[in-house]
């Protein structure tokens, strides 16, 4: 899929200005806890983002059709600076965005020049995809389509039966994109509200992002022109889905950032402030170097990757999936801890509802979740890297090691040794783990998945803080010694994975195993010089201290 290039970047500091100074009035901590309490879908502020005033949806919407044609990047930085205020508020416009991706990748011209204006104009769309018993996987679908003939046998319209479930503006939308069974397979249609047999069910009480609105769809005999149907086609539903998951898992990977960088700045803040024992809660290690900066450091590699991805889709590069869901798994798990630790920072009033950050806690647990759970990431990641690696004997990881030994060349203190040392060792022990067959095992794919995220995001952020030097950005500094953090603690990844992934199936007295797991991590770890790995603290202390600095 070929997305726009993007805005300028003046354009996209005025959106997110613009969207500033409305959070500003619009959304103060008061009203953001109370709409959680309350669990109230907020009609006016959605209605107020949408008008023409503020059209920020219009930023993922073509300018053919009356939107801005943003880009990937764009719609990234917008979607973290929401979800940094209201995970809620960001996961409506998700949904807006995700229910009109059908129509922007597989609808006809006319369905375009048809549907998009409308949406410019400020409806709400819903995405309707997700069944009570399918869950995931799409392709177990239940709601059916069926064909409704004219006398002549001509199909004039469809027929849809079924039921969605945790649908995000189930119950607002004004306009439906519904995944559903036709004779031909999986298939979009559109449909608008007030059409007959279509309705919101239950609106689901849930643990976080109260302020969105989450419905079941039921759909009895709901008749849709056969005009309707996404693209004119029946059966290509889910190839139209899977256009946009590398798109839409990235904007999901920047709402982790966002609201667990949400949390974490407010924990940072409430260091400097706290005073125990004689001085503010920032100047104790015990709390700078574990609450505050590890996080920072996996949320700043997270966005690094983020750019990264974005960049590539607004070049019109295709078929990134995995990458999508690279940026899934790290940003939304990151976003996890980096809340988690915001509450520990607070303490007691970390865990009290009456301060953001429990709620922040609450509502960044579901980007785990939707849009394909941190397991379906795995297992995405796992498969296919396995046999990329396999398919080209490495190279992939050769390819990626040898970008980051040109970083470090470029500049030798941001890491980029170590990141390409992982990298090539994350070959080595895909490779082993294939010729052993270990890698048939799911829970092998899913912890390389998980060290393969590791590195992959290490080598973006080593590149990032390489580009952040040579413009002699004020930053630069600061993000040198975090890849260096990062870096390192790549390598003592990969190095773990070979161990683990030679001994984990071994009896006790499988010595040969061990043996060759540990010479594997020893190879690993002697590609890069003996001191290294050295100065890990060091560097934590070094991010410490420029965060301490920052306003």
């Amino acid at each position: 899929m070929t997305r726009p290039a993007g805005l300028a970047p003046e354009m996209t500091d005025m959106m997110v200005q613009t969207l500033r100074q409305v959070v500003q009035r619009e959304l103060p901590d008061a009203r953001v806890l109370e709409l959680d309490e309350k669990d109230l879908f907020p009609h006016d502020l959605i209605e107020k983002l949408l008008s023409p005033e503020v059209g920020l949806h219009l930023i993922f919407l073509p300018e053919s059709a009356g939107g801005l044609g943003g880009g990937a990047r764009d719609i990234c930085r917008v979607s973290e600076e929401m979800a940094a205020v209201d995970l809620g508020v960001a996961t409506a416009f998700l949904a807006i965005c995700l229910g009109t991706d059908p129509i922007l990748v597989g609808g006809t011209e006319a369905q375009k020049n048809l549907w998009l204006p409308r949406i410019a104009q400020g409806l709400i769309v819903a995405y309707g995809v997700t069944e009570p018993e399918a869950g995931s996987n799409v392709a177990a679908l239940k709601t059916i389509a069926e064909p409704v003939a004219d006398a002549a046998g001509r199909v004039t319209a469809y027929r849809l039966n079924g039921a969605k479930q945790w649908i995000t503006n189930g119950g607002v939308a004004q306009l439906y994109t519904i995944l559903a069974k036709a004779p031909g397979g999986p298939t979009f249609f559109i449909v608008e509200r007030g059409t007959p047999g279509l309705s919101a069910g239950k609106k689901e009480e849930k643990h976080g992002i109260r302020a969105s609105n989450t419905a079941s769809v039921i759909l009895e005999d709901v008749v849709v022109p056969a005009e309707n149907l996404v693209g004119g086609v029946e059966g290509e539903g889910l190839k139209q889905a899977n256009a946009v998951f590398g798109y839409t898992r990235l904007m999901v990977g920047a709402f982790g950032l966002g609201c667990g960088q949400g949390a974490l700045d407010r924990a940072l803040r409430y260091g400097k402030e706290r005073i125990q024992f004689g001085a503010p809660l920032v100047e104790k290690e015990g709390y700078l170097l574990k609450l505050i900066v590890p996080p920072w450091i996996d949320l700043c590699a997270g966005r690094a990757y983020v750019e990264d991805i974005a960049l590539r889709i607004d070049g019109g590069e295709d078929g990134l999936q995995v990458e999508g869901s690279i940026a899934k798994l790290w940003c939304t798990e990151a976003g996890n801890r980096a809340a988690d630790a915001a509450i520990q920072a607070l303490g007691g009033y970390g865990y009290s509802r009456e301060y953001m950050v429990e709620k922040m806690r609450r509502d960044v647990r579901i980007t785990s979740i939707y849009e394909g759970t941190s397991e379906i990431q795995q297992n995405i990641i796992g498969v296919f890297r396995w046999k990329e690696t396999v398919r080209g004997k490495g190279e992939i990881y050769a390819a990626m090691a040898a970008a980051c030994d040109d970083a470090h060349a470029a500049r030798p203190d941001c890491g980029g040794d170590l990141a390409a040392a992982a990298l090539r060792g994350l070959g080595d022990v895909i490779l082993d783990a294939h010729e052993t067959k270990a890698i048939r095992h799911q829970i092998v794919q899913f912890s390389l998945a998980d060290v393969a995220c590791r590195c992959e995001v290490a080598s973006a952020l080593a590149r990032k803080a390489v580009r952040l030097a040579a413009a002699g950005d004020a930053e630069a500094t600061l993000f040198a010694a975090a890849s260096r953090v990062f870096a390192r603690q790549a390598v003592q990844a990969v190095a773990a994975a070979a161990v683990a992934v030679a001994t984990g199936f071994s009896t006790g007295d499988d010595l040969a195993n061990v043996r060759r797991g540990r010479d594997l991590a020893a190879r690993i770890e002697g590609r890069i010089g003996p001191g290294a790995l050295a100065g890990l603290w060091t560097d934590l202390t070094v991010v410490g201290d420029l965060l301490k600095q920052r306003g």
